[in-house]
């Protein structure tokens, strides 16, 4: 399954940036997560809580950032494991500058599943990933205008 998104946020890349990078403001912007934490230095073990469909699951695996370039990209690969089935991404994340004060935020990926999960069919998956990618964008301009020097 392909996961695609792109968003202009009313931030600069530093500011976006350093939201992606911090894991207390990750477990808050992400939609599931319920706990994400640093092994290494870039390297995370999560627990995802997630309801798709009629299927309810708990994941729990690794998270790791890769090709990093500072400011301007990274790729973020996931391997969940859960009873209902086994998710595993590669998705590859973009900061383009538009302004001095706003940035594309761009992803592109791919997600495979296993399981129960990979024969619940396209259109209820799809259906949550576009859930999941509106909630992660609106919870990150949430988290980017409370920490804006406006909101002090």
């Amino acid at each position: 399954m392909l996961l695609t998104g792109k968003k202009v946020l009313n931030a600069s890349p530093a500011k976006v940036w350093e939201k992606l990078m911090d894991t207390d403001t990750l477990a808050r912007i992400m939609p599931g997560i319920s706990t994400i934490e640093r092994i290494g230095e870039n390297s995370f073990i999560s627990t995802v809580q997630i309801k798709l469909g009629p299927v309810n699951g708990s994941f729990s695996g690794n998270m790791q950032l890769e090709d990093i370039t500072e400011q301007r990209a990274f790729t973020i690969k996931v391997q969940q494991t859960s009873k209902v089935g086994n998710a595993n991404a590669a998705v590859k994340v973009n900061l383009l500058p538009v302004e001095d004060t706003r940035t594309e935020l761009e992803f592109n990926g791919d997600v495979k599943l296993s399981g129960l999960l990979a024969g619940m069919g396209q259109r209820v998956i799809g259906g949550v990933s576009n859930t999941l990618t509106n909630q992660f964008f609106t919870n990150l301009e949430k988290e980017l205008a409370s920490s804006s020097p406006e909101a002090a």
